[in-house]
């Protein structure tokens, strides 16, 4: 389109991209003992040699106690060198990198963290399941000085950018929900109280990237979950990232721990998830309960450009929008509604070329069905796209989970 945005240069405090796109930061699962893998470095390659402006490696953990999983990244000095053979390779191939820091909060087991999971307030975590206890003052001090010396750790390892997380139920948005921020102190009650550790966290961080490193921040326009902070307090929160210096904000939706569908939408193939679990207990609850937990939420192009929209009139700083783009058609229209960036998850999974596709044809668009079948192996192994795993004939897929996929596409969901 003549008048489309899509490949021109965009920029992000510092960092000028080469183009409008940004490959999101979904996690790959590709970290087996908390290290960065040769297929980590491989799939990134492949996006920024598709044409992508900036691709993030996803949701590193910037402590012990903040993982969630045994094949999730550690952003620790040890994995310095071979993330800096992921950066370099990237920017041979002419994008940006970047990297998103969070903690997982009450998100994980003591096998992982090393520790009782911790959050903003004691409880039990059904989703994991675990016991949680509520975090101290030194506690979140710390936590807090963690993010901002987890800036200084990416740039030592070449990234461009840094994406903190404080959406998706984990820590930040522990701290920022009602659902599950219940503490009496200053961290706790009014929205500025429960805010208090964000803005530690962005103090930290801001001060980290100094002059040279893009800032962003991945939260939520709603929770989604009950007792959750809702738009208008979300937009609240938008306001005091861009008062903060925040370069650009990521505006995602819902708590991964009860409203996955709504982070993701569609349905949840449970047979594929409990299929590449390990623990028969797990397999077995997610058969029989994995529905009535996790309600399938209907995809449909775009379906968070509604809520963006408030944050756009609400906000002046650049914005990247997420959330079911699958099309150069669709992609064009969210640029056009003020957005500075789009980014993508499943249709870069589907397509690592998808980008330069765009290029040469104005009516480019990825053979993604958002059958999930990405989303369902992803918590136990590498995040893959069943289409193309087919396609290579690198994986054999039980005909079972394929019919799966197939039954919940025909839905429609």
């Amino acid at each position: 389109m003549s008048n489309s945005s899509l490949f021109t240069p965009g920029k992000i405090g510092p960092l000028t991209l080469r183009n409008r796109t940004i490959r999101s930061a979904a996690f790959e699962g590709m970290c087996p003992g908390n290290a960065p893998s040769q297929m980590l470095h491989d799939y990134h390659v492949s996006v920024a040699a598709g044409g992508v402006g900036m691709t993030t490696l996803a949701y590193s953990a910037i402590q012990q106690s903040g993982l969630s999983f045994p094949h999730q990244l550690w952003l620790k000095k040890e994995n310095l060198p071979a993330l800096k053979k992921i950066t370099d390779a990237i920017h041979k191939e002419g994008a940006a990198a970047s990297i998103q820091i969070g903690h997982c909060g009450n998100m994980s087991h003591r096998s992982i963290c090393g520790c009782t999971p911790i959050s903003a307030s004691t409880g039990f975590n059904l989703y994991s399941p675990t016991f949680v206890r509520g975090m101290r003052k030194d506690e979140i001090e710390e936590s807090a000085k963690a993010f901002g010396e987890g800036v200084n750790l990416a740039r030592e390892a070449g990234f461009d950018a840094i994406e903190l997380h404080a959406g998706h139920g984990y820590l930040i948005s522990q701290f920022l929900s009602p659902s599950t921020n219940h503490r009496k102190d200053e961290f706790g009650g009014s929205l500025e109280n429960r805010a208090r550790f964000m803005k530690m966290s962005m103090d930290q961080v801001m001060n980290a990237a100094k002059d040279d490193m893009a800032v962003l921040v991945k939260m939520n326009m709603r929770d989604c979950c009950r007792n959750g902070m809702g738009i208008d307090e979300s937009i609240e929160v938008a306001k005091m990232l861009e008062q903060s210096g925040a370069h650009c904000l990521v505006l995602s939706s819902g708590f991964v721990s009860s409203a996955p569908m709504d982070v993701m939408r569609g349905a949840m193939p449970f047979r594929t998830m409990s299929y590449y679990m390990q623990s028969w207990l797990m397999r077995t609850l997610v058969r029989i309960g994995g529905r009535f937990m996790v309600p399938t939420v209907p995809f449909k192009e775009a379906y968070f450009l509604e809520d963006a929209l408030k944050f756009r009139e609400a906000v002046k700083m650049p914005l990247c929008y997420i959330g079911g783009l699958i099309s150069r058609e669709k992609i064009d229209e969210v640029l056009n509604d003020g957005f500075e960036f789009v980014a993508m998850a499943r249709a870069l999974l589907n397509n690592p070329h998808f980008v330069n596709d765009m290029k040469d044809d104005e009516k480019a668009r990825v053979a993604c069905d958002h059958a999930n079948y990405c989303i369902g192996r992803m918590y136990s192994r590498e995040m893959a796209c069943h289409k193309c795993l087919l396609k290579e004939g690198k994986e054999t897929i039980p005909q079972s989970l394929l019919d799966e996929l197939e039954a919940n596409h025909k839905k429609g969901y």
